[in-house]
């Protein structure tokens, strides 16, 4: 062990996968938390951070790759941080995926559980994705070998993804492993557009520029949907960049632009423009379709949020004679998807856009068994409400990573269905609400979903049945 400036691990051997993306390593009494490692590594780690039971770090040299790296399909592994698992087998994945879900249930929940079914692995674990969202920098970011090189390095804009943790570094993407085409060949030839007319790229810090963001939306459908973001109005030079774009790619089906003047990237309250086709793509699944405008929200991996809905459907249990409260139900795709099996659906959700998006969705599809209303849940979600609409006889809960608000869980437990169907994109929230309906609710299965190869997200449904039924 060596000491400088900064602490020098040398010839550690990663012995674990961790959470977030990461793997462990065991140093005295310490856990050391090391990105873009695989267990069986041996190497020398700079510690960036240290604490009083844990250290976090960086390796700066490999003595020996473990048996279980394998080969990675992406020149920008390690660097943009999309994929932090690309170099691991996925079905290593998905066994780490599964132990997280049931040690988060046990530990953090500390509820009995029974029938924990095998993960629902993607069949798909590259070009999964429907949606990406990429930023332009007016400096790509350079990686620590070229900044380390004796030479004067050309500091060229960027558009690709963010840096984790650095909000104004951004790695140039030349070509993603995440969504099929014609995503990367639309970045790319936006890209050369831009230099070749000299359109400036946005300066993050300095908050000015040109061209802002990218998002590009592709269906199973095979529709495709591109909005750009502009820091500015310069209509000729914006104009000659759709149209280019336009006739290049005949194949994008809806091209949209924004022109974004706040210091966030977040366009919900921005007004976006159609420049041609429609303002919407559609998305379809077993018969349905599903409009997706452009802040609509949508599963971004469309034929493993086919399998995820179809859990969640089986494990509700649904005759057709049921009352199903969708809670958190965005563009309404869980309740418009289980509608023809139930009595009736209402879904409840924040976003009022999401909420028009539902109702759209259920006529589209000659639907006239569901309602949705816009507000926040714990607000919505009342006694009063419970009366109007009727007694639910199965919940069916998505919320947000952060969990259910404690209101929310106390007025599930007043409404008293018999049956909890509970989605959930963070485990851990959801043990938490788990142990805060154990009281009257017991677990009666378990079905982890992947949707995110290669990441360490995964998805995981609950059936919660009453103690007393």
């Amino acid at each position: 062990m060596a000491r400088g400036k900064k602490l020098l691990l040398e010839n550690i051997k990663i012995e674990k996968i961790a959470a977030e993306g990461k793997s462990i390593a065991y140093v005295e009494d310490k856990v050391l938390f090391v990105p873009n490692t695989v267990p069986g590594d041996l190497v020398d780690v700079q510690v960036t951070r240290k604490r009083k039971s844990f250290m976090e770090g960086t390796v700066v040299k490999t003595h020996r790759e473990s048996d279980l790296r394998i080969p990675v399909p992406c020149a920008h592994f390690g660097t943009c941080g999309g994929c932090k698992w690309l170099n691991l087998p996925y079905e290593k994945q998905l066994e780490f995926k599964q132990q997280e879900i049931t040690d988060n249930l046990q530990r953090i929940g500390k509820v009995q559980l029974k029938d924990v079914r095998p993960i629902l692995g993607s069949a798909e674990q590259l070009y999964y994705r429907n949606k990406l969202e990429f930023t332009f920098s007016a400096k790509r970011y350079l990686t620590r070998e070229e900044i380390s090189r004796d030479t004067d390095i050309e500091r060229t804009p960027a558009l690709g993804f963010h840096v984790p943790g650095l909000f104004d570094k951004v790695v140039d993407i030349d070509h993603c492993c995440l969504q099929g085409e014609p995503s990367n060949a639309i970045r790319n030839f936006i890209k050369d557009h831009a230099l070749r007319h000299g359109l400036s790229f946005y300066d993050i810090r300095a908050q000015q520029g040109f061209l802002r963001t990218l998002i590009i939306r592709t269906a199973s459908t095979g529709e495709t949907m591109v909005i750009l973001a502009f820091g500015h109005e310069d209509r000729d030079a914006r104009e000659t960049l759709l149209s280019e774009l336009k006739n290049q790619f005949p194949e994008i089906t809806s091209l949209m632009y924004v022109i974004n003047e706040k210091l966030n990237d977040n366009l919900t309250d921005q007004k976006i423009l159609c420049y041609s086709g429609n303002d919407h793509i559609f998305e379809e699944m077993e018969g349905l379709r599903f409009k997706i405008g452009p802040k609509s929200f949508y599963q971004t991996n469309s034929r493993q949020a086919y399998h995820l809905y179809c859990a969640a459907r089986e494990l509700a249990g649904l005759t057709g004679k049921e009352t199903v409260y969708d809670l958190y139900t965005g563009t309404g795709t869980i309740a418009n998807f289980i509608a023809r099996q139930a009595k009736q659906v209402i879904g409840i959700e924040y976003v009022p856009e999401a909420i028009e998006d539902a109702k759209i969705n259920s006529a589209i599809n000659g639907i006239d068994n569901t309602l949705f209303y816009a507000g926040d849940m714990k607000d919505v979600l009342n006694e009063a409400f419970i009366a109007r609409h009727g007694h639910p006889d199965v919940i069916i809960t998505d919320p947000p990573r952060a969990g259910m608000h404690p209101d929310v869980v106390q007025t599930i437990l007043s409404a008293a269905p018999d049956r909890i169907v509970y989605v959930s994109c963070n485990s851990a929230t959801q043990a938490r609400d788990l142990q805060l309906l154990d009281a009257h609710y017991q677990v009666e299965a378990v079905q982890p979903v992947d949707m995110f190869p290669h990441t360490h997200h995964v998805e995981n449904i609950v059936l919660l049945k009453a103690r007393n039924s």
